[in-house]
């Protein structure tokens, strides 16, 4: 996987649990496009926190221009933002 630690825009789920679920999100692609992907399944979240600052990792699958890939994802918890992390 490549390490690309791109700022997305996500559509998650609140549902009172301690961490949000992502659903959905967009991504601006390499030629100027917005890609939107759509998460199919969640294969594991852990909390970890970096120097300090907490954050979310969610492993993924979903498709990805027609290929079925598995991709991971940062919720940065104290400023609400995601992070496409890997793909």
């Amino acid at each position: 996987m490549k390490v690309l630690m791109k700022p997305i825009e996500m559509i998650a789920w609140f549902n009172g649990e301690k961490f949000p679920v992502p659903l959905r999100f967009r991504l601006q692609a390499e030629d100027g496009s917005n890609l939107v992907i759509k998460i199919d399944r969640i294969l594991f979240q852990e909390e970890e926190k970096l120097a300090g600052n907490r954050m979310v990792v969610y492993r993924c699958e979903g498709v990805v221009q027609e290929l079925n890939k598995v991709f991971e994802l940062k919720y940065e918890i104290l400023t609400c933002k995601w992070f496409l992390f890997k793909i």
